[in-house]
């Protein structure tokens, strides 16, 4: 990882190479024997956004964690900041020692304290910023082994915890000063095209799948109620997944959400889920933590579940939980055993024979084409669905294009339908 820090003009930059390195990692790092994944995300003024390869796209969620980034990476930037945006000055004592603190905020981005040790060393900045799931995330950033390094006094080593979690453990190898940092927002970032909304698919009588850019839901229509799998990315996309799925009939509103799994991507609107009076259904191995993060409070950016001052409903279920009225039967089934994660759940509808999981296995939409090799998530599915004896004919992924049984399948090279 290489960042650059534009204390200046603004400007963040960060260059990374990331590789699973365990075997539950979390879903932006590739499937085992997939390789690496590289990429370089920006940030300047109001804009964020990400390059991988040619593809330019914009990365609003990332804003946020941007600036926090370029102000917190250096005991430099966290001075500089405090300067910036007028810190209160406080002396206070933990663990027998004397310090400093320097309190400041950037209005609806970030909170931050930054510890300065009676050698004038920055030795830690406790920070929270706004995150989709967690509401404030708590960020603690501590810094190590000073060393002399270019002319300045530069920690050699710096660890990072979001959440409560380890986030990075880094052994800084080199730091450069004065140098360009040659980061101008694309015009198509300035000005960007409008979004495609979202693409409502009739799959079956009362199944709607609700496909997104990246990301996708699934409708499905029950006695009283629409029962919506996935609420993911954001309160914005929520808003307007939840706006497409109570308008598909007339008198019938969401009021349950199944969650596949806690990956933030796939969580994003639980908040907004949770402000329109919807019930969560979440794998009971995961219900301690989603009632621990939706319960943190929002304040920095407030969001929907903060403005409703509604408390969430959160229903745990086992490895099997079954939704039937004189409509339909929806059965949802845990995936044991999976590396994607724990606490992973599936859904089935006996009827209709449709599929629906988050992750495993999907299409990629950019070339209408399977992943190269088959990854031990897909393998995982299909001996889950064998296990369970489940009739499946068509899947919808919550990624990419709706697919087939038959080329999920084709992957363990055993072509055809599963009974």
């Amino acid at each position: 990882m290489t960042r650059v820090l534009d204390f200046e003009a603004g400007p963040f930059r960060e260059d990374s190479i990331r590789s699973r390195a365990e075997v539950r990692g979390g879903g932006g790092n590739p499937p085992f024997g997939e390789g690496d994944a590289a990429s370089v995300g920006f940030m300047r003024e109001r804009f964020s956004w990400t390059t991988i390869g040619t593809f330019v796209g914009p990365a609003s969620g990332s804003y946020e964690t941007r600036v926090h980034d370029l102000w917190t990476s250096s005991p430099q930037g966290a001075i500089l900041a405090a300067k910036r945006f007028n810190a209160v000055a406080d002396a206070v004592s933990k663990g027998g020692q004397a310090y400093s603190t320097l309190s400041f905020s950037i209005p609806k981005v970030m909170e931050a304290v930054v510890w300065v040790d009676m050698n004038g060393l920055v030795t830690e900045i406790a920070a929270k910023i706004p995150n989709p799931v967690m509401g404030d995330m708590e960020i603690l950033t501590l810094f190590e082994d000073y060393r002399e390094t270019s002319g300045i006094k530069f920690p050699l080593r710096i660890r990072q915890t979001q959440g409560g979690s380890e986030f990075f453990d880094i052994a800084v190898r080199d730091v450069r000063l004065d140098l360009p940092s040659d980061t101008e927002v694309p015009p198509a970032i300035q000005t960007p095209a409008a979004r495609p909304s979202l693409i409502v698919e009739k799959i079956a009588d009362g199944v709607w799948f609700l496909r997104g850019v990246t990301h996708n839901s699934v409708a499905i229509e029950m006695a009283d109620h629409i029962l919506l799998v996935e609420a993911p990315l954001s309160d914005g996309f929520a808003t307007q997944l939840f706006a497409k799925a109570n308008g598909l009939v007339p008198g019938k509103t969401v009021r349950s959400v199944v969650v596949t799994h806690h990956h933030f991507d796939h969580t994003g609107g639980l908040r907004y889920a949770a402000s329109q009076d919807a019930t969560l259904f979440v794998s009971a191995i995961a219900k301690p933590y989603y009632e621990r993060v939706l319960m943190n409070p929002n304040r920095i950016a407030p969001d929907s579940l903060a403005q409703s001052g509604k408390t969430p409903r959160i229903v745990g279920v086992g490895t099997r939980h079954v939704f039937s009225d004189p409509m339909r039967t929806v059965e949802v089934h845990e995936i044991p055993d999976s590396l994607h994660a724990r606490g992973f759940v599936m859904v089935y509808l006996p009827q209709e024979k449709i599929l629906i999981e988050g992750d495993p296995f999907h299409i990629r939409p950019q070339d209408n084409m399977l992943r190269p090799l088959p990854v031990a998530t897909e393998m995982n599915l299909i001996e889950n669905i064998q296990r369970l004896r489940l009739s499946v004919d068509r899947i919808l992924p919550l990624h990419g294009r709706a697919s087939s049984m038959e080329e999920l399948n084709a992957r363990s090279g055993k072509p055809g339908r599963s009974r």
